[in-house]
């Protein structure tokens, strides 16, 4: 029986790192709302001033500037770069400063060269100022491991989800508000296209800056305060619950390897956590705290209490096969909506002239708009198999959604519509199982290495913007025959998920995110 309540109400919570069970989305006084707010809605705000330049690029600026198709093509691929390059450093800076920091720190720094937008003149400073407004795309690495910071592993999945689906669709709210912001400049306030495309980039600049500040003021670091004290809350949390009798390590190393109370972390300046039991304050525990068993709680204090990790400690966990399963179904999903959300409007310019430069980009819009409800699903969907067959079937649900995934790009490709409800018909579909198989993707990455969560979400996130280079570059040299990429991106997607298939969801001994 679903209860509405859990969507205001104050949720429960993990006794030892305080993560909610439950996700108070509607309830923006409590933290844990609050928090989930500014996960997405800054992923929002990002992703929408990320994707500001295609929605008038094909057109209006390649017009005003004098583009050729490979210009407006090699900025896509520019785009994608930075932000790969971003998201590899965003995740050990998550383990390191914090996720809200980071956050705050990507949007502040993107708003700049966003707000520079208007002194581009040609091909050479288009270039440069994409590549430094995709820092803006890094911001999806700490928007996903602060929200895995705050909810506890039988809700993680639809709140990554959750997270990342309503901040994609910024990907689809970019189509309506820049042309819509353009077109009131030039018909309500007589500017010309040459200065109103400029001035249209002032408005995501004003959201970016007015929403990293709120996120500072407004939110905190972790459930238990600041992000330097995490290791000190789990000691006096399990403290205070009068478990005794163990010593629980700060996990130093990142190799997953079943350790002992007598076991030092090696390469880093964290310490073991030795406490002293003392009783609970009231029978029966704390006030909306879940019930654990005092096994779970102690695996929870030894394995999924993120660390600064060195580059020796970050190297396994780079290169497992666990998070190579991760960062290939990232690459294939995520990697394919970049590139198709970049071309999209083009492509159906090709084959629907008549929809023009705002028709095309409302129709676009729609493939962005559906991760509110598809990506989403993905996450949910992953949090109800985990509770019936564990991460084997999270693991189970990525592949699943992938293979259906290419078959619907392999049936656009050999079709190459040109009826339109053939054409939307097959790109919702096609939507359906891709942005459900990035929320599922990201539904068993908390599971994974669960302390090197800024590693692995970093390496994840970046192998998707490594997916969308791969996939702009085919379509750069494909020039406009669109459909036939379409087909060949089916063909990856279907080929890399098969090879991914035998690999276990998490590697053997690891203790938490079980």
């Amino acid at each position: 029986m679903i209860d509405p309540t859990v969507l205001w109400r104050a949720p429960d919570v993990n006794p030892v790192n305080r993560k909610a069970r439950s996700i108070p989305g509607l309830n923006p006084f409590n933290v844990y709302g609050r928090v989930f707010f500014f996960s997405w809605f800054g992923f929002l705000i990002a992703f929408w001033s990320w994707y500001a330049f295609p929605p008038l690029l094909s057109q209006t600026i390649a017009k005003d500037l004098g583009l050729s198709q490979s210009d407006v093509a090699n900025s896509n691929i520019v785009a994608l770069t930075a932000t790969l390059l971003v998201r590899l450093v965003a995740g050990p800076a998550c383990d390191r400063i914090g996720p809200r920091w980071t956050f705050a720190g990507c949007l502040l720094l993107g708003s700049i060269p966003t707000a520079l937008a208007g002194a581009v003149y040609n091909v050479q400073g288009l270039l440069a100022l994409r590549f430094f407004i995709g820092i803006l795309g890094g911001s999806f690495v700490p928007c996903q491991v602060w929200s895995t910071g705050f909810f506890d592993k039988n809700i993680v999945g639809t709140a990554n989800a959750l997270t990342g689906g309503f901040g994609n669709a910024g990907g689809g709210i970019t189509y309506f508000l820049m042309p819509a912001v353009f077109d009131s400049l030039v018909h309500d306030r007589g500017l010309t296209a040459h200065v109103a495309w400029r001035v249209t980039f002032i408005v995501p600049f004003i959201c970016i800056v007015v929403t990293a500040v709120a996120m500072l003021i407004c939110c905190p670091d972790t459930p238990t305060g600041k992000w330097s004290d995490r290791h000190l809350a789990v000691q006096q949390n399990l403290a205070s619950h009068g478990i005794s009798g163990a010593i629980v390590d700060v996990p130093g190393e990142l190799t997953d390897k079943a350790t002992t109370g007598t076991n030092s972390p090696s390469g880093s300046d964290e310490k073991k956590l030795g406490f002293e039991a003392v009783e609970p304050k009231q029978p029966g525990g704390f006030a909306h705290e879940a019930h654990i068993p005092e096994q779970q709680m102690l695996d929870t204090a030894r394995g999924e209490v993120v660390v600064k990790p060195s580059f020796r400690e970050a190297f396994p966990v780079i290169f497992s096969p666990q998070t190579l399963v991760l960062a290939g179904g990232y690459f294939c999903s995520f990697g394919a909506e970049l590139a198709i959300n970049s071309i999209l409007g083009s492509y159906y310019v090709k084959n629907f002239p008549a929809l023009k430069q705002r028709g095309s980009g409302n129709w676009a819009a729609m493939f962005g708009l559906l991760n509110v409800v598809f990506r989403p699903l993905g996450g949910v969907l992953s949090d109800l198999i985990y509770k019936r067959t564990g991460v084997w079937g999270k693991k189970a649900l990525i592949h699943g959604v992938a293979l259906f995934t290419g078959v619907f790009l392999i049936a656009i490709g050999l079709t190459d519509p040109h009826n339109q409800h053939m054409m939307f018909g097959l790109v919702a579909g096609m939507a359906f199982f891709l942005e459900a198989g990035n929320g599922a993707n990201f539904g068993l990455v908390p599971h994974v290495h669960p302390h090197a969560n800024g590693i692995v979400s970093g390496c994840t996130g970046a192998s998707g913007n490594l997916g969308g280079i791969v996939f702009a570059i085919i379509f750069r040299y494909n020039h406009k025959d669109y459909a036939r990429v379409f087909w060949i991106i089916g063909i990856m997607t279907i080929a890399i998920n098969l090879s991914l298939s035998w690999i276990r969801p998490i590697p053997k001994g690891q203790i938490g995110g079980r």
